[in-house]
């Protein structure tokens, strides 16, 4: 039996004195896109720091591929809220900064990034700085500089939280389009609960702070997702229901 992409077990994290998660327990299998979501303050971002091992669980674990977390090959590229692009660099030199880092040579890195410029919108504009691009078009140039680096999934931190409205709906699309057509396995995490439901397989909704899972949302509408008729319709009922669950959380909270 194939083991899950990524298994987490029990997973307690504090920080500062503060417990942030508690208890923690999901999976992604090979080619699932699953989202994270939660109020702010949740501890979504921390767990992808557990994940990229910039902090360590107070309990629990995390195996890739049925190996523990530590000794598995890197399995993790992380795409953060911001673009990060370095505006000194052109385009083509910040997608390749992944790969120089891994210790890949300049000339290699460009010849594995440049093949994929038209696939991500970007051909042309290779020799451009940062500022000259759209924020989609720079979203989608960290997104390559994510998926070059071929590791065996992808972690998403609110990638499209700073564009407006139109262009965040329009890489929601894209994105979803290049997963299905690579075939990727990627972890989202959002506090947007149309974006999570227009890409995900699965949801796993987390409490307030001390995180738990308070419940798991399957999404069973059919891919490529259409905003329209029928299929729009069930994906605004499965929203409503998910925003009546966080609602709902937050009116018990109340003193």
């Amino acid at each position: 039996m194939i083991p899950p992409r990524l298994e987490i077990r029990n997973i307690a994290s504090s920080y500062d004195g503060m417990k942030v998660l508690n208890d923690i327990s999901l999976s992604v299998q090979p080619g699932e896109f699953v989202s994270i979501l939660g109020p702010s303050g949740a501890g979504k971002s921390t767990l992808f720091r557990l994940l990229t091992g910039t902090k360590s669980p107070d309990a629990g674990e995390i195996r890739v591929d049925g190996k523990m977390l530590g000794d598995a090959s890197p399995a993790f590229a992380f795409m953060p809220q911001r673009d990060a692009l370095m505006p000194w660099r052109r385009i083509i030199d910040n997608t390749t900064l992944g790969l120089e880092v891994q210790g890949m040579s300049r000339k290699q890195a460009r010849s594995r990034v440049q093949p994929l410029f038209a696939e991500f919108g970007l051909a042309g504009f290779e020799q451009h700085y940062p500022a000259g691009l759209s924020g989609g078009m720079r979203q989608r140039a960290a997104l390559l500089r994510t998926v070059v680096q071929e590791r065996p999934m992808l972690l998403l931190d609110e990638p499209f939280g700073a564009l407006d409205a139109l262009t965040r709906a329009g890489m929601q699309r894209w994105l979803e389009g290049m997963w299905m057509r690579h075939d990727w396995t990627a972890m989202l995490v959002t506090h947007d609960v149309r974006e999570a439901v227009s890409l995900s397989d699965r949801i796993y909704l987390l409490s307030p702070r001390p995180a738990e899972i308070i419940r798991v949302v399957d999404i069973p509408l059919a891919r490529p997702r259409v905003l329209g008729g029928t299929a729009g319709a069930e994906a605004a009922a499965i929203e409503h229901s998910i925003l009546e669950t966080l609602l709902n959380l937050t009116e018990d909270m109340k003193p």
